[in-house]
C-alpha cells in the first residue's frame, strides 16, 4: 500500500505542535520514520531547547523498534545518542524513510548535525516540510544530497511554515501570542477554568517566556501570582498596562523574586523582548489585535461563569487542535 508524504509529514506537525511555545529560542519541530513496507516506527519532536532535536529522538525510537536494543534508550543528549548511533547502527537504517517538518539541520551547536547523522546512518529518503532560513542551521539538504539522499522538500509547506512561524518571528524581531480559557458557554471569568494539566502546560510557556503582559483590573481583582512555579520554573517579567498607576504591592505578582514588574499605559515595551505571552480576556484582545501573531485558547469541558468574549467579532484560522487531559488546546490566528 502507497501511503502519500503528506500523511507522514502530517503526523511529525501534529506531535510538533504538542511543544509550541516550550521550546524557545529553537523551533518546534517533528519528526516521522518509516519502514519500506510503511510501518510507522517513531514520531517524535523536539521538546525543549537544549534536548535533542526531533530527528535524533525519532532515530532513537525507531533504532529500538528495530533492534530492540534497549541501550539506546538510556541515554538522553544529543551527542550520546548521535554516537551510539553511529557506532551500533549495522546498516539497520537501510531503506528507511524519514519526514521532517523542517530541514534538518547542518550545524553544531548545543546538540550535532542531524543532516550529517541522518547520512552516516545511511537513510535514503528524506521528506521536508519547510526548508530552514535561519542562515546558522540551513544547508542540510545539500548535505544530503552530496551523500546520496533523495530529498523533496516542501511536503506540507504552508502548514509546516505556519508551525516554525514562532521561531521565524523571534528570530526577526519578537512573537507576541495571546492566551486565555474559556468554559463551553465562552465565559472566561469566575475563578480557575481549565484542568491541572492545561495549568502545567501554561506554566511551562511561562518558564521560557521573556515578558507577560496583563490589564490592570485583572491584576486587581484576581490579584494573581503569574509564575512558572508548578514547574519549578522561572518567572518571566510583568507588563500591566493600566492608566491608574496605583496597586497593592502585596498582590503576589509583585513578590516574585528575580523579576521586573512594569506598570504602563502602552505596549512599547514590548520591543525590548522576544518571546512574549498576553493573558486576559475581551478588553486586552481588542487593545492587542495589531500585535498578536498567534493565539492560544484553552476550552474546558464546563459550563459556568458570567461573562467572556460576548463584544468581540473576529473569525480565526485554526493552525493545530490538541487535547490536554479533558480541555481542548486551540493554536489559531486571525483572519485578516
Amino acid at each position: 500500500m502507497v501511503i502519500d508524504s503528506s500523511f507522514f509529514i502530517n503526523l511529525a506537525l501534529k506531535e510538533a505542535w504538542k511543544y509550541q511555545g516550550l521550546t524557545y529560542p529553537n523551533p518546534a519541530v517533528g519528526c516521522t520514520i518509516v519502514s519500506p513496507k510503511n510501518e510507522l516506527l517513531s514520531v517524535e519532536a523536539h521538546k525543549k531547547s537544549g534536548l535533542p532535536h526531533a530527528e535524533v529522538m525519532a532515530l532513537r525510537t525507531a533504532y529500538f523498534k528495530l533492534t530492540n536494543d534497549s541501550k539506546i534508550l538510556e541515554l538522553t543528549s544529543s551527542s550520546e545518542i548521535h554516537t551510539f548511533l553511529l557506532n551500533n547502527h549495522n546498516n539497520c537504517f537501510r531503506d528507511i524513510s524519514l519526514y521532517t517538518t523542517l530541514e534538518p539541520c547542518s550545524h553544531i551547536g548545543k546538540t550535532p548535525s542531524c543532516a550529517s547523522l541522518i547520512s552516516a546512518l545511511g537513510i535514503k529518503k528524506v521528506f521536508v516540510g519547510f526548508n530552514d532560513i535561519n542562515e546558522e542551521a540551513s544547508g542540510g539538504t545539500e548535505i544530503l544530497k552530496k551523500s546520496g539522499v533523495d530529498v523533496q522538500s516542501s511536503i506540507l509547506e504552508k502548514k509546516a511554515y505556519d508551525l516554525i512561524a514562532p521561531f521565524n518571528k523571534w528570530k526577526e524581531d519578537k512573537f507576541v501570542f495571546f492566551k486565555w480559557a474559556q468554559r463551553l458557554n465562552g465565559s472566561t471569568d469566575a475563578g480557575t477554568i481549565s484542568s491541572i494539566e492545561s495549568r502545567i502546560n501554561v506554566h511551562k510557556m511561562r518558564n521560557v517566556c521573556d515578558l507577560l503582559v496583563i490589564g490592570g483590573n485583572t491584576v486587581r481583582e484576581d490579584r494573581p501570582t503569574l509564575d512558572a512555579r508548578l514547574v519549578h520554573g522561572k518567572a518571566p517579567d510583568v507588563l500591566i498596562i493600566s492608566r491608574k498607576k496605583e496597586f497593592d504591592k502585596s498582590i503576589a505578582l509583585f513578590g516574585v523574586e528575580g523579576r521586573e514588574v512594569f506598570i504602563e499605559d502602552n505596549f512599547s515595551l514590548l520591543n525590548n523582548y522576544k518571546n512574549i505571552m498576553i493573558e486576559g480576556s475581551s478588553n486586552m484582545f481588542e487593545l492587542t489585535k495589531d500585535i498578536v501573531d498567534y493565539y492560544l485558547c484553552y476550552l474546558a469541558p464546563t459550563i459556568g461563569g458570567k461573562s467572556g468574549f460576548e463584544k468581540v467579532e473576529e473569525k480565526f484560522e485554526i493552525l493545530n487542535i490538541d487535547q490536554e487531559d479533558q480541555d481542548i488546546i486551540m493554536w489559531m490566528k486571525r483572519e485578516k
